[in-house]
């Protein structure tokens, strides 16, 4: 069993702890959590030792034997903790996105480079259920070259906290999931973006909640990407809604499911795949075996720092619009 630093137990914390509640790989040396409230609280939830709680990440990996350290903590602070957890030899599994700034991603990669220890992004949405099942349709070949990909997104979600006072919540927080999805579906690099945000004046968000993008990937291969926080009904499922114009057909993810028509041909579901892992857990995993096995997971912040450049070239393109 590997031993790990947990940094944030509240918000996303919560999923964390399930998974390694449940996980037979891994266990808590420790828990950072700067809220008392959300301490006390979840330790009664889950049964923690409420004397392995720390203020700082320092003062943690100065008190107990870990293996590695999840980061679940909002954006802006990712990078001095990242690069605590690296520069003392801990390997890191950091939540999405990577940082706040490309600039701070950058000095995250730097230090990873400069130390030779891993830090991995939690990029969850790659390995649930629908979106493996539609890679699959995909890497299959059976439709044939992509040429076109229309992804629609959403949601009116009420967080509160951080995601409110974002300048592009939205974009930031959530578009990623999006935009790194796309890179793992396509195996394609962007190359070109246009677009549009903007704020309905029902929302609830400080900062632009919606955006309406086109990007070119290399091939060349158009993706157009419409989407919004603060719908007011009709939600798509959080993976999104996708439909891939092919060579020989189509395919989409929506509601979760997977259905593709070849030319000429009657529409079929694509039965969805049942991997061992989806999720945390999957990722979880993922980061055990890197750690013990030296197995190099898929997004680590060397190759995730792309996804998260898509999200500010993104913000670049509509602050110029």
């Amino acid at each position: 069993m590997i031993r790990l630093i947990q940094v944030g137990i509240g918000g996303m914390g919560e999923a964390w702890l399930r998974a390694v509640g449940q996980s037979t790989e891994a266990e808590y040396a420790g828990f950072v959590e700067v809220n008392d409230e959300i301490a006390r609280s979840q330790c009664e939830k889950h049964g923690l030792d409420d004397g392995k709680v720390y203020k700082t990440l320092p003062e943690a990996m100065g008190a107990v034997r870990a293996d590695g350290v999840l980061i679940i903590t909002p954006p802006r602070f990712h990078r001095q903790q990242s690069i605590q957890a690296l520069e003392a030899g801990l390997p890191v599994l950091s939540e999405k996105p990577l940082a706040d700034t490309i600039e701070a991603a950058g000095d995250i990669v730097a230090a990873a480079e400069r130390t030779g220890v891993l830090h991995m992004v939690a990029q969850n949405y790659r390995y649930s259920a629908p979106v493996q099942t539609l890679r699959g349709v995909l890497d299959s070949g059976r439709l044939g070259q992509v040429g076109a990909v229309a992804v629609q997104f959403f949601r009116g979600p009420h967080f509160g906290g951080f995601r409110d006072e974002m300048p592009f919540p939205l974009i930031i927080d959530m578009s990623i999931h999006h935009f790194d999805a796309m890179r793992y579906l396509l195996g394609r690099e962007v190359t070109d973006i246009r677009g549009f945000s903007f704020n309905p004046s029902w929302s609830w968000y400080k900062g632009d909640a919606s955006v309406l993008v086109v990007m070119r990937l290399e091939g060349p291969v158009f993706v157009s990407y419409s989407a919004s926080w603060c719908a007011q009904g009709l939600d798509t499922v959080w993976n999104a809604s996708w439909r891939f114009d092919c060579e020989r057909g189509t395919v989409l993810l929506s509601e979760d499911k997977v259905t593709l028509q070849e030319t000429g041909k009657e529409p079929e579901d694509v039965p969805t795949v049942k991997p061992e892992f989806i999720g945390q857990p999957y990722l979880l995993h993922e980061f055990v075996q890197a750690i013990v096995a030296g197995h190099k997971p898929a997004t680590i912040c060397q190759d995730n720092i792309k996804s998260l450049r898509i999200v500010f070239d993104t913000l670049e393109v509509i602050r110029d619009a």
